[in-house]
């Protein structure tokens, strides 16, 4: 059964080359450096509203609720931008987008799966740095440092570079062609 969402091979005119090329580990990178920049503002937001409505209460309870209330905004701002167009602003910037084969769109499972397995790029560090009882700066950047580089490591075990949560989420990143200013000066045009 093919939902709204799939594309075969009969759908894609017989001329269309696909872009199958991988952007670079460094390009990709360099764009969850900008991601995280921008993910700072949407998270300020975030707290901002949350210490608004609750009061700014300091409970323990509050500070919990603040860090499922962050990890849920910063779900829905990835999941949002995968499911729908593909890329975030910092992807598309740096001409990275986020696909599923034989889908149009990523479908909004993958993308979750996605973003839920991305947090091995920090995960294993912050469970590692507890059971350490790590309580200096230079200790937990060092064990978080390790982590991200262990798991940015899994590219390079990829045949096609591809990090471990885009392959076990089904999903892959691909580069995009730059647009030329002849094709930019026709868009503008049109």
């Amino acid at each position: 059964m093919q939902t709204d969402n799939e594309v075969t091979a009969a759908d894609a005119p017989p001329s269309a080359a696909p872009v199958i090329g991988t952007p670079t580990v460094k390009r990709r990178v360099i764009a969850m450096v900008y991601e995280a920049f921008l993910l700072i503002a949407v998270e300020a937001l975030a707290v901002f509203l949350y210490l608004l409505a609750t009061g700014n209460r300091q409970a323990p309870a509050y500070r919990a609720g603040l860090m499922v209330f962050l990890f849920l905004v910063t779900a829905a701002y990835f999941v949002h931008a995968w499911s729908g167009s593909g890329f975030t602003l910092a992807m598309k910037t740096w001409r990275i987008k986020l696909v599923k084969v034989g889908f149009t769109r990523v479908p909004f499972r993958n993308a979750a799966l996605r973003y839920l397995l991305a947090w091995g790029w920090f995960a294993p560090a912050l469970l590692i740095g507890g059971l350490m009882d790590l309580h200096h700066f230079k200790e937990w950047a060092l064990v978080l440092i390790l982590g991200m580089v262990a798991w940015g490591a899994t590219a390079f075990l990829d045949r096609d570079r591809q990090f471990l949560h885009d392959r076990i989420a089904g999903t892959r990143l691909i580069a995009l062609p730059k647009v030329g200013k002849k094709k930019q000066a026709a868009v503008r045009a049109s």
